[in-house]
């Protein structure tokens, strides 16, 4: 087994979830990270915690949502959440577009049977994490070896460093009461963030971590804004994004490619046509675009922004949680021609934070 892997399950019993004795742990992981699932079954058995291992199949979840005709909440899997104290969930897989022919609809719809689910599972302590794979090296446009080296250098940051590193940020986003983004002539959206609180992702939750996040207010987003990075959801790729949003809704959208996926996805359920989040990327070790939002959206020189659901963690008392069945990144480039400014003063210009040397 290759070291990295069991520094890799290390840092996420360690760092990420803290597993310890008693702990129920769920560990979902795709059969091409099995060696990620040994390693995490050796912690739980040094440290006394009880592992149950599900292996995602993309290729099993596609069948099924074609065939059925309709989605009922699975209670079963409701009961398993509700009884278990960490889950631990790794991206991989051979082929990045098995579910490619599953039709928008369908997703929305399998989403909105799952809601509830999800939303017990993310009150639970988790993390996910990636396991390097030939099929995401690929959509990469990697070898094998260097998208394996990219992984585990991306996942082993000194995590306290960078969460020193992201902690003004944080504390800039926390005390806003608007944020503005502007970047090249199609971008300039306005946000209200006031009484919501932003969040310092040091490699918990989501590991690599690298982002501060926030929660603009439900009916306080506007202007038009201009994704150019694209984005894979459900095996297809959706690229150049344009949304305008007025009082947090949006109100006209197109994309260059798959505009139907887009569609689908704001058309989910009511929530999914405002924003639940606005994050700003600040991990400079993901040096590059690879198609994968878990490292895209954590990008330096990168803000990300997610129709559908907020983090309640993010919303101020007083303030409506947004809700929905989805949660879709996407990411806008502001290395160029582009400024971050809270309540009217520039907090970074090009890429470059204010409370850096070279601002």
């Amino acid at each position: 087994m290759d070291p990295r892997v069991r520094e890799h399950a290390e840092t996420i019993a360690n760092h990420s979830t803290g597993i310890e004795a008693g702990d129920d742990v769920v560990i979902q992981l795709p059969a091409e990270a099995e060696d990620l699932a040994v390693a995490l079954h050796e912690v739980c058995g040094d440290r006394g915690a009880n592992p149950v291992y599900l292996n995602y199949s993309k290729r099993a979840d596609r069948a099924f949502k074609r065939a059925a005709d309709g989605f009922e909440e699975p209670d079963h899997r409701r009961a398993l959440y509700e009884e278990t104290d960490v889950f631990v969930i790794a991206r991989g897989g051979a082929n990045v577009t098995e579910d490619a022919d599953v039709d928008p609809e369908t997703n929305a719809a399998y989403n909105r049977a799952l809601e509830e689910v999800k939303r017990t599972r993310l009150s639970k302590t988790w993390c996910l994490t990636q396991y390097p794979t030939a099929g995401h090296a690929q959509l990469a446009g990697m070898s094998t070896e260097a998208y394996e080296d990219f992984v585990w250098d991306a996942v082993s940051l000194d995590w306290e460093a960078q969460r020193e590193f992201q902690a003004e940020m944080a504390a800039i986003l926390t005390d806003a009461d608007e944020v503005r983004i502007r970047s090249g002539e199609e971008t300039d959206l306005t946000l209200d963030v006031s009484g919501n609180s932003a969040l310092n992702d040091h490699g918990e939750k989501n590991l690599p971590g690298g982002e501060v996040f926030t929660a603009p207010v439900r009916d306080g987003v506007d202007g038009e804004v201009y994704f150019d990075l694209p984005l894979y959801r459900y095996g297809r790729e959706i690229e150049g994004v344009r949304l305008r949003f007025e009082d947090g809704e949006v109100v006209s959208h197109a994309a260059e490619r798959n505009e139907d996926l887009l569609a689908g996805i704001l058309d989910t359920d009511e929530g999914s046509r405002h924003l639940g989040e606005l994050g700003i990327g600040m991990n400079r070790q993901i040096d590059r675009f690879t198609y994968n939002m878990l490292f895209d959206e954590k990008m330096g020189d990168t803000v990300h922004m997610a129709v559908g659901s907020a983090y309640p963690e993010t919303v101020g008392e007083g303030n409506e949680v947004n809700e929905s069945a989805e949660h879709v990144d996407m990411i806008v480039d502001m290395s160029e021609d582009s400024v971050i400014e809270v309540d009217g003063e520039v907090v970074q210009r090009d890429g470059t934070f204010a409370f850096e040397d070279d601002f």
